[in-house]
Formats: structure tokens, sequence, C-alpha cells
């Protein structure tokens, strides 16, 4: 009887078993299946941490080369700085050689009107004839007494004054009469040293300065005139700029605004270097601010 239940409870206890071990081999398997895909997933992480790798590197590399740029940009904005720096020197340099080279050739063309000139005036002492041709015979339609006063005549007339004058002294006698404010006399003295010194490399001067004269009488019509005949007949002239500024105050002066601004404008566009450009960009300013009621 025991024999058989044992053999019973064999018989039940088997299937059980065996369940046991499907359930143990099920749960292996699903475990093997779970690190397979773990393995794929830490496969896939190392490939974007190495490709990530690659691009920090590849960025690393760019910004070394930025920074190299940056640096290169850095030194050569630095050089550029003095070399700025520089060009004022040089510039003062520069035109005091051109003032040099003017003032000799003022002097040069000043010597050479000089003499044309006095090559052109008759000359103080009379060539000697030989004295076979000193005595003249006295003809009937000629007398001696015609004679002496035609040689009366000829020293009352009077020599002009600039034809004895160097074309230098002329012009500082003019602009010594505009210093001291004889500002009529310094205009006949200017124009007189154009007319007679037309060669001359100070003719843009002398217009400029009767424009000078004219506006220090508050005459701006026709200091405007002179300076547009000084802009262009000698658009190269040393006094251009100036010329502009004091054309844009006296069209300011004569309540031209417009006009005045325009020429402001032009000066500062054409000539931003000169002196007279900063005068004028403050003149921009009062008419602007004027106009806008301030």
């Amino acid at each position: 009887m025991s024999r058989r239940l044992v053999g019973i409870f064999l018989i039940l206890l088997l299937p059980l078993l065996s369940a046991g071990s499907d359930k143990k081999e099920k749960t292996y398997e699903l475990i093997y299946k779970d690190v397979q895909l773990l393995r794929q997933q830490v496969e896939l992480l190392k490939k974007k941490i190495d490709k990530n790798t690659e691009d920090i590197d590849s960025i690393k590399v760019q910004l070394k080369e930025l920074l190299t740029i940056a640096k290169l940009l850095q030194s050569e904005q630095a050089n550029f700085k003095q070399e700025q720096q520089k060009i004022p020197a040089q510039s003062q340099i520069l035109l005091e050689k051109i003032e040099a080279l003017s003032l000799q050739l003022v002097k040069v063309s000043e010597e050479i009107i000089t003499i044309k000139r006095a090559s052109l005036l008759p000359s103080e002492e009379p060539e000697k004839k030989p004295e076979s041709q000193q005595t003249e015979t006295i003809t009937p339609e000629k007398k001696p007494k015609d004679e002496k006063k035609e040689e009366q005549l000829e020293e009352e007339t009077p020599t002009a004054p600039s034809a004895m004058l160097s074309p230098a002294e002329v012009f500082n006698m003019a602009y010594s009469d505009y210093r001291n404010g004889n500002f009529e006399l310094a205009i006949d003295g200017f124009k007189m040293y154009s007319e007679q010194f037309p060669e001359s490399p100070l003719v843009d001067d002398s217009i400029y300065w009767i424009g000078e004269c004219y506006f220090s009488q508050k005459k701006y019509e026709e200091a405007i005139e002179q300076f547009n005949e000084l802009i262009l007949n000698h658009p190269r002239g040393d006094k251009i700029p100036a010329a502009y500024l004091k054309k844009g105050i006296s069209l300011a002066e004569l309540g031209k605004k417009e006009e005045a601004l325009s020429v402001f404008k032009l000066l500062v566009s054409k000539f931003p270097l000169e002196e007279e450009t900063k005068i004028a960009q403050q003149k921009i300013k009062e008419l602007k601010s004027e106009d806008a009621g301030y």
C-alpha cells in the first residue's frame, strides 16, 4: 500500500517538476534576450559617443582656427591703428614740403615776372651814338623849341607805381592794407596784383583776399562772387576750403540756410581733413538746431 502511495506521489510530482524546469528555462531565455538587447543599446551608445567625440574634436579644431584668425585680426587692427596714428604726422610733413615748394615756386615766379617787366621798361641810359650821328640837322618842320617842349612833356609824364614794384611788394602792400582794416585800398591792391601779374601763383590768393575784404565789410553778395570765381577758376588752390567756408557763412548771413547747408556739406565731403571742415560741421549743427527750434 505504501509503495503505491509513493508511486502515485512520484507520478503527481513529475509534472510539477517538469513545469518548474520549463519555467526556469523560459526565465533564462528572457534574461538572455534582455542582455542581448542591452548590449545592442550599449553598442549604439558607444557609436554615438564616438561620433560626438569626433564632432567635439572638429569643433575644437575650428575654435583654434577662429582663435588664430582673431589674434591675426587683433594684430592687424593694432598695426592699422599705429599706421593710422602715423597718418597725421605724415600728412603734416607732406603739407610742409608742399608749402616749402609753393614758396619756392612763388619766389621763382616773381623773379621771372620782375625780369620780364624790367625787360619791357625803357633803359635809363640811352646808348651813346657816334659823334657823327649826334649832330642832327634841324629841318624847318622841327625847331629846337619844339624839341625842348617834347622833352619836358616826357619828363613830366609819371611812371605807373606798379611798374616800379615787384609782385611780392604789391601783394604785401595789399595784404597790409587788409590787416589794417583799409579794405577798399586792399581790394584795389589785390585787383592790381591780379591784373599786373596774371602768371603769378598767388593770383588765386589775391582773389580770395578780395572776397575776405568784402566779407569783413559784410558785403556778402560781393564776397560770394569772389569765392565763386576762386572755386571755379582755381579749384586746386590752397584757399578753396576757406572759400567754401566763407561762402557758406555768407549765405547763412543772407538768410539762405538751405544753400548754406549744401555748401557746408560739400566742404565736409570734399575736404574731410581740413580745419575748415570742423567749423563747417559746427555750422551745420547750428543751422539744423535753428530749423528744429531749439
